[in-house]
């Protein structure tokens, strides 16, 4: 016996990618809903060798079903999680809206697993932020052994973190570039994201930094330990797929480069590529499609008492989002609901 899945944003990036994922992965499914805007409706998606057709978000009837995954931002999610959660429906939410509420677990399965027992409160399981996700892998092994005082941590981002605007953006841009007949004004960024970096991910806050940068700050610290200090910089970079972070690590105890290395290997989730050669380390073109979150570039801080740098590459449509929020299903199949 397995499980009745809903799938909400079905047509966007992310709501694919989960269907992908839950396909390539054998999620124990006895029946699955894709659900959209009106305004998709009767679109046709892939799940595994099945078409299927869309269904209306707006009217779907979720009494009955035993897991959903939202991938359909803060204001739908607000609308519909509810009404899901209510009628019994274990939401595993994408969006931000409930990341930083208390009485609703932020989950990284392989970093706070235990945390789905919170689920109750609300019924509701929050996805954290693409660009903490494939951070707090790398952080948690090396926190339970060496413990982490702060981390200072600069993201490289790819667009499709903005959804298919973005990349539509980029491509577009692009190819003017080759072709200045055409001319292709920013719209999904506030300046051209083609040939460009962009050091401006989501809304300025009242000190300076961006809201990205605040939620990778806040996240940490819910799933990993609020002692944690953590300083950011997000930045967009022209790329289609694959978040790449640059990070900087100061412990309360020494660890050597080699043992964390090695814990690196050992840990659930990470593949290691640290070789000190040409092209002996992983970029975000090489991680797509990928489930791992993949390190290198591991070595000593020397300007600090205890100090590691990494470099930290993953798919962020994958871990970042969609692989995330199966494994969260997984994790609340095992250890609450137990079918399948």
């Amino acid at each position: 016996m397995g499980y009745k899945v809903v799938v909400a944003g079905a047509t966007g990036n992310v709501g694919r990618e989960m269907l992908n994922i839950l396909a390539e992965r054998e999620f124990p499914v006895d029946e699955i809903a894709v659900l959209a805007s009106r305004k998709s409706l009767g679109t046709e998606v892939s799940f595994g060798d099945k078409t299927l057709k869309t269904q209306d978000l707006a009217t779907f009837d979720f009494t009955g079903w035993d897991i959903a995954l939202f991938a359909v931002g803060s204001g739908p999610t607000k609308e519909f999680a509810p009404k899901a959660a209510a009628a019994g429906c274990v939401v595993i939410d994408n969006s931000s809206l409930y990341r930083y509420d208390p009485d609703v677990p932020l989950i990284v399965p392989e970093v706070n697993a235990d945390a789905v027992h919170g689920y109750s409160k609300k019924n509701i399981i929050a996805n954290p932020n693409c660009s903490t996700a494939q951070m707090v892998v790398a952080l948690k092994p090396l926190h339970d052994r060496a413990k982490i005082k702060r981390v200072v941590v600069s993201t490289y981002q790819s667009v499709s973190g903005s959804g298919k605007e973005g990349m539509d953006e980029l491509w577009e841009q692009t190819k003017s570039v080759y072709n200045p007949v055409s001319e292709v004004p920013p719209k999904k960024y506030p300046k051209e994201i083609a040939f460009n970096v962009i050091p401006h991910i989501d809304v300025f806050m009242e000190d300076g930094s961006t809201k990205e940068e605040w939620k990778m700050v806040a996240e940490t610290k819910k799933i990993i330990d609020p002692s944690i200090k953590l300083t950011a910089t997000c930045v967009r970079v022209p790329v289609f797929v694959g978040h790449s972070e640059a990070i900087n690590i100061e412990f309360e105890d020494f660890l050597d480069e080699d043992e964390a290395r090695d814990i690196l290997r050992e840990a659930p989730g990470i593949m290691v590529i640290d070789k000190r050669e040409d092209g002996g380390y992983i970029t975000p073109k090489e991680c797509v499609g990928d489930f791992a979150t993949f390190i290198s570039r591991i070595r000593q801080d020397s300007t600090i008492e205890n100090g590691l740098n990494l470099w930290c590459v993953s798919d962020n449509l994958r871990k970042g989002a969609a692989l995330n929020a199966v494994q969260i299903a997984e994790v609340l199949g095992q250890k609450v609901l137990k079918k399948g």
